[in-house]
């Protein structure tokens, strides 16, 4: 299945960052009950919804906290922005690299608790391809298996040789993400991420760390496998 560009992303919070991130929200008392009541239930506990149930918790996502919305939190909300980038140089033809990069199945060797993308909607306007979906990964947490549900939206514009994602996940992490294609000399490529990252203030550094961490973690496996021509 063609789906999430990112990392994302799509995307998201890869498998080490994730596991992290239980642990500090779990000793925030808020925050517990807040995934207490999203993830109570036996292991792989998404295997029972049905992808018309994911779409519909991508809908109510989308429509309760408008994650495509790139206002910058307002002062006093408990909320804060950091925006930052991260590049890396791949010996293959932008193009090229541009395909093989945006395809999530390209994406699970370098995240392994990926377990699968559920694709809600798969439209063109114009020269611009959107993508509603949702990332859906098994996380090992203290003898049990934490389901995460990163839902996104990516706006591919592949003769431009960028595109764009919005995700949100708990607890109310939202990304804005421009990751771009740069051709370089010697058929090279440069892909440049542009990072945004929305959270409440208790966990801005966190996140920001743990989640860059994990983009350049996969952007470093999707460079050795397009070189190596394994995708």
């Amino acid at each position: 299945m063609y789906a999430i560009e990112d990392h994302p992303y799509l995307l998201s919070l890869l498998g080490v960052y994730v596991t992290k991130f239980l642990r500090i929200v779990t000793a925030q008392t808020f925050a517990a009950l807040f995934f207490l009541a999203a993830f109570s239930g036996p292991a792989h506990a998404d295997s029972t919804e049905s992808d018309a149930q994911i779409a519909a918790e991508w809908q109510t996502a989308w429509d309760t906290y408008k994650f495509s919305d790139t206002k910058p939190p307002a002062a006093g909300s408990g909320r804060s922005r950091v925006t930052t980038s991260i590049s890396i140089d791949i010996t293959a033809p932008a193009k090229q690299v541009f395909t093989s990069y945006s395809n999530i199945n390209n994406h699970m060797g370098g995240n392994p608790f990926l377990k699968r993308v559920v694709t809600h909607k798969d439209w063109r306007r114009g020269d611009t391809r959107y993508i509603n979906l949702t990332a859906i990964e098994d996380i090992p947490y203290e003898g049990t298996i934490v389901t995460s549900k990163t839902h996104a939206q990516q706006r591919l514009h592949k003769e431009d040789l960028y595109y764009e994602t919005d995700t949100w996940s708990l607890p109310n992490v939202v990304t804005h993400q421009k990751i771009v294609f740069t051709k370089l000399s010697g058929g090279k490529t440069r892909v440049t991420e542009r990072l945004t990252f929305d959270a409440d203030d208790s966990m801005i550094d966190f996140v920001v760390t743990n989640g860059v961490a994990s983009h350049q973690q996969n952007q470093a496996y999707l460079k050795q496998a397009i070189e190596s021509g394994a995708i």
